[in-house]
């Protein structure tokens, strides 16, 4: 006749010990794969989102990617940054979180201007889309259509030749899978009008939400900007 174990009871500490890593784990895969909290660092989005910002976005509205890394760090073997699948299409006029091709180790938040195929270009500050001037009330223009040169991307996309200023550039076109993005501070963001596509894998999510703000600018002792919590960003 053999004896059974007994099976102690596992101590207090170790239920705790257990319960709050998992409590982690939970909360790093969720951040990696589903919702995650940005600060936002720069005027660009202004004033539709603001410097101070805190948002979430939602990683799940265009499907499952891979994260390159988890909680900071990367993970070997994984083919990090891809889509497993894709559960519904970026539309254009959606603010979108992604990794830029020329540096890979920050994120950007911009407005989606044009998805592949469309013809963009950008007159006087002004953005056409497909021979259309495209309705824009989140565009925020700081300088006058009097002030604005041919020759500078920030005014006219793609700019004139100064040698033959009496050519029209014309659109460009949008490639299969790329996204041409644009901050609604049009006169203040380093977007495609300078460096190019981005690409649709390289998107992270949709934001969503500002659920925090804090104005670092202001003198009082609690610079919350109560009026935008909860706002909802479209």
């Amino acid at each position: 006749m053999t004896k059974q174990k007994v099976r102690l009871p596992k101590s207090v500490a170790r239920q705790y010990a257990e319960s709050i890593g998992l409590a982690l784990i939970l909360a790093i895969v969720l951040r990696s794969s589903f919702v995650q909290a940005y600060v936002i660092p720069s005027g660009s989005m202004e004033p539709t989102i603001l410097v101070g910002d805190h948002i979430f976005v939602n990683k799940l509205a265009y499907g499952l990617r891979i994260p390159e890394t988890i909680a900071g760090v990367p993970v070997p073997g994984l083919s990090s940054g891809k889509y497993l699948f894709h559960a519904a299409p970026i539309h254009r006029g959606d603010i979108i979180v992604f990794t830029p091709p020329y540096d890979r180790s920050i994120d950007l938040i911009k407005r989606v201007i044009g998805v592949p195929g469309d013809k963009v270009q950008v007159i006087d500050g002004v953005v056409w889309r497909n021979g259309e001037r495209i309705q824009d009330p989140h565009a925020y223009l700081s300088r006058s259509e009097q002030t604005r040169s041919p020759y500078e991307a920030t005014d006219n996309f793609p700019p004139r030749d100064p040698r033959h200023p009496e050519r029209d550039p014309g659109p460009v076109v949008v490639p299969s899978d790329k996204l041409f993005m644009m901050g609604d501070n049009r006169d203040d963001s380093y977007d495609s009008r300078f460096w190019g596509f981005a690409d649709q894998n390289d998107v992270e999510g949709r934001a969503l939400v500002i659920y925090f703000s804090w104005n670092h600018d202001s003198a009082g002792l609690l610079p919350l900007r109560w009026n935008r919590l909860g706002k909802v960003l479209d």
